[in-house]
């Protein structure tokens, strides 16, 4: 318990706003619940968030004294108040989450509270399993990063024997780590490998691929395999035997299909048109292959972990590609259509990616009806697919 006498210089202050300026830690949802169980006291008495401060009062304080410290990169995880984790997996040894695009896994330049580490060291702390008054040192720890608008798998460990050893099997490739992407462009061998050399410009924050070794270069290993192209997008499978910066995204960029959303290495038209901003790029896959002893995590050994939501994969994979449907004389240019098949006439393909649907007519909110090919309306070039005005000597859709 912490106790404040007010001074005339704080006499006039709302109690709420007078414990969030002297402690900053203390996320405001917590604060306003510890005025609710009385948690803040006035003289000695239950109050109100919204009561004026009088010079004289006794503010008593019955909160963990860590709430009370001066805010550091160490103790930014208090002011999470409801930590939002994906998890995977979890023991008593670490954790795997799921990130979110979007999200950065450590503090930067423009984000200092809202990371993946703060979100992961509050979730253990409000657990009771972790407490920085029992340490000397150590903090839960992420073990492998990813980029802020790349998502998926990211271990932390809860100890320090477990960061250790995951350190090493990182370090020696006993960790498979797989990813999915999407393209823009079909690879020409439908899978190998891209070896080469990738350089780092710190001041651009650039990465370069090179054919032979440069300076400063690192050796970049990518296996890759094609599982599904159309529509001039293709899902591609990515395992990595390196782990570089940037490492998928420019190795695809060199055999001429660069990532879907890459604003850095991609293709700004294409990133336009299909109104995506992130690089459509997912660690959806973790393998513990450890065919060296492992110590106490040994029993993960052959255990693999899959992300089973990767958000593009059900966007553009599956039934969302962009394709070309000509109807009733008219021909557009379709951007994320979900198409499903009935029973009935077929969609027949024309050349060009073109497909023919029989004649039909708009029926219901925003749906277009051939025949029993039911096609969501969506945005086109043209504008949305109900809104296409007729051309002359065509029939009104």
């Amino acid at each position: 318990m912490r106790e404040f006498t007010i001074g005339k210089n704080d006499a006039g202050q709302r109690l709420d706003r007078f414990v969030a300026k002297n402690l900053p830690l203390l996320p405001p949802a917590l604060l306003q619940k510890y005025i609710r169980l009385k948690r803040i006291k006035v003289n000695g008495k239950g109050s109100k968030r919204d009561v004026r401060l009088e010079t004289g009062d006794i503010l008593q304080l019955y909160i963990n004294d860590e709430f009370f410290d001066k805010p550091n990169e160490e103790n930014l995880f208090l002011t999470v108040f409801k930590p939002q984790l994906n998890i995977v997996y979890e023991d008593e040894n670490l954790l795997l989450v799921d990130k979110r695009p979007g999200m950065s896994v450590h503090a930067d330049e423009t984000e200092k509270v809202n990371t993946l580490i703060n979100h992961i060291q509050a979730y253990l702390y409000q657990k009771r399993e972790w407490n920085p008054k029992w340490e000397n040192a150590f903090a839960p720890a992420l073990c492998n990063r990813i980029d802020r608008n790349t998502g998926g798998i990211v271990i932390a460990a809860k100890n320090a024997e477990t960061l250790r050893i995951i350190n090493e099997k990182i370090r020696a490739h006993e960790l498979e780590k797989s990813y999915l992407c999407i393209t823009v462009g079909r690879p020409k061998q439908p899978e190998g490998k891209i070896e080469g050399f990738l350089l780092k410009n710190e001041a651009k924050k650039e990465v370069r691929f090179f054919h032979k070794p440069v300076p400063g270069g690192k050796t970049a290993v990518t296996l890759y395999r094609t599982l599904e192209s159309r529509g001039g997008l293709s899902l591609v499978e990515c395992r990595l035997l390196t782990g570089r910066t940037h490492q998928i995204r420019v190795s695809m960029s060199e055999i001429g299909c660069p990532l879907l959303g890459d604003g850095k290495y991609g293709k700004g038209d294409v990133n336009r048109r299909y109104h995506e901003t992130r690089q459509a790029l997912y660690s959806y896959k973790l393998r513990f292959d450890f065919p060296t002893d492992a110590g106490l995590l040994n029993y993960l050994k052959g255990q693999e972990f899959t992300v089973e939501n990767v958000p593009f994969r059900e966007k553009y994979a599956r039934q969302n590609w962009a394709f070309s449907l000509t109807f009733q004389g008219f021909s557009a240019m379709i951007l994320n259509c979900r198409i499903s098949k009935k029973q009935g006439p077929p969609l027949t393909e024309r050349r060009g990616g073109i497909f023919q649907a029989p004649t039909g007519k708009r029926v219901g909110n925003g749906l277009m009806k051939w025949g029993r090919i039911h096609v969501q309306r969506v945005d086109s070039p043209a504008g949305s697919l109900h809104g296409i005005r007729r051309r002359a000597g065509s029939r009104s859709h």
